[in-house]
């Protein structure tokens, strides 16, 4: 946002207007926001796969991890960018900064909060113990700090705050004609990316927890957050993981807990501001990386290996995208790989042929079943997705193909087995579209041409309607040449070439 705001206003030389700007870019971001939910676009959430969750949580926590070194190393000059090459930089140019006493203080506590977090895990009964620790560890190191006058050997505290709520201010939100275009462009945009990045961090920890998160609802909300924040003197804001971490690994289970947090940070910053003066940013620091941490799912990403290389690519994209480039292009990048995947399954559908396991009246996939042969005189081919306008040139030229190749096969013509039948399976085949009705026309006509029947098995629902209503001559659905299941054509199409040959010897 105040990238965006920059380009046009001053912050040092109109920093009133700035703030003016900054809250009505929140204000339409929030709005922006809010609409999608009141539009029914959650949907929008459900291109974020578990492969691209599982990425963007492993990259997220290292990222998260790598700027808390900031804290626990007590460099004061630190980058605010979040790609780990310039926080790598800064870590090893300010070398010179690195505190001893921070590492060593910030080692302890490390330590400590792992180990509580260890326990509880092991033992779920003394959960408390993970959820204390973090608090345990700032009263302590707190009192450490107060009673040695550490921040004058070295450690970074948080020093002195200014205590009260953030002052209304919904009277200075911008809307006239001078910047109006740029406010409305700036909340777009920064709303998109807040969104994004909340509903990532959202459906996260919604698949550590196992429960289901309404894409509707989460945009409403963030929006109206952002709304009434931008009349409380507030920028735009989204679920922050690290926060989302610390609230995980502490326990909490409904959005009650940030009903008590909210409340209690309202006392804090009422009453309680003095008694934070001496806390260390180490122990802030340690706190967070102890919650991010186990977000890494090492074993989710070698499952996802064995069952789905593409997938893993995938996550991949989004692991080293968030790594390496940003939340929310590594987020855009995994996105759009799945998009691609999805599209390459429309416009490349799975077809197969089928073979008859011996003794039965059961055909399988010959390519998954080695015991199942190919019936002499039938190509059986199933199709496994919708017919559409994307993929029927694909179709056309696949079926092409295998006529082709059994019609060449050396091993049919030694058992002299001419090929008189295609029969295709449509159990699979739930939809259909007027280039689906029009590619059975013409396959029925390239077939008829080569002396080929076409015979169609087990057409479902809208499939049989449409082929129905758009056949005049009844030729396309002739009840002999349409049956329910393949045994069951097999069986009647021999019959009928056995009377056929008997009518003929006669």
């Amino acid at each position: 946002m105040g990238s965006m705001l920059r380009q046009q206003v001053s912050p040092s030389q109109d920093p009133l207007l700035f703030l003016q700007l900054a809250f009505s870019s929140t204000f339409f971001a929030g709005l922006f926001q809010a609409s999608l939910g009141f539009l029914r676009l959650g949907f929008i959430i459900d291109f974020l796969s578990k492969a691209t969750l599982i990425g963007f949580m492993g990259g997220a926590a290292i990222i998260v991890s790598l700027q808390q070194l900031k804290s626990l190393l007590g460099i004061k000059n630190f980058t605010k960018k979040m790609g780990i090459l310039p926080v790598m930089t800064s870590v090893f140019h300010n070398i010179h900064e690195w505190s001893w006493q921070t590492i060593l203080m910030g080692f302890c506590f490390l330590v400590f909060l792992l180990l509580a977090r260890h326990i509880s895990i092991r033992k779920p009964k003394l959960f408390w113990v993970s959820a204390g620790a973090p608090l345990l560890s700032v009263i302590i190191a707190t009192l450490l700090v107060f009673a040695s006058k550490a921040q004058n050997h070295g450690i970074s505290v948080i020093g002195k705050l200014p205590e009260g709520l953030n002052p209304p201010s919904w009277n200075m939100l911008h809307f006239h004609d001078t910047y109006l275009g740029l406010v409305i462009k700036t909340g777009l945009v920064t709303g998109i990316i807040s969104l994004t990045e909340g509903i990532a961090v959202g459906r996260t920890f919604a698949a550590l927890k196992n429960y289901q998160v309404d894409g509707n609802k989460e945009m409403i909300a963030i929006g109206v957050m952002n709304i009434v924040g931008s009349s409380t003197s507030c920028y735009v804001t989204t679920g922050a993981f690290s926060r989302s971490a610390v609230n995980h690994n502490a326990g909490c289970k409904t959005a009650v807990s940030n009903v008590v947090m909210a409340v209690t940070v309202m006392i804090t910053l009422l009453l309680l501001m003095p008694l934070f003066q001496y806390t260390p940013n180490v122990i802030l620091g340690a706190i967070i990386v102890t919650a991010v941490i186990g977000l890494i799912d090492i074993p989710a990403a070698i499952q996802i290996w064995k069952i789905d290389k593409f997938d893993f690519l995938v996550m991949l994209c989004a692991f080293f995208g968030v790594l390496f480039i940003s939340v929310e292009e590594g987020l855009a990048i995994a996105v759009g790989m799945s998009i691609f995947k999805v599209l390459l399954q429309i416009t490349r559908p799975k077809t197969v042929m089928l073979g008859n396991i011996p003794g039965s009246d059961i055909y399988r996939d010959l390519h998954h079943y080695k015991e199942a042969v190919i019936v002499p005189g039938f190509l059986i081919l199933s199709i496994e997705a919708p017919i559409n306008f994307a993929n029927t040139t694909y179709l056309k030229e696949r079926f092409t193909r295998w006529i082709e190749e059994y019609e060449s096969d050396e091993e049919n013509a030694k058992k002299k087995s001419e090929l008189k039948f295609v029969i295709l399976d449509l159990s699979a085949v739930n939809a259909i579209d007027t280039n689906g009705v029009s590619f059975f026309k013409d396959l029925k006509m390239t077939l008829e041409k080569k002396n080929l029947e076409l015979v169609l098995v087990n057409p479902i629902g809208e499939v049989m309607e449409k082929l129905q209503r758009s056949d005049d001559t009844n030729e396309l659905a002739r009840s002999d040449r349409m049956f329910l299941t393949v045994g069951e054509a097999v069986l009647s199409l021999l019959s009928t070439i056995k009377n056929h040959s008997s009518n003929y010897n006669v």
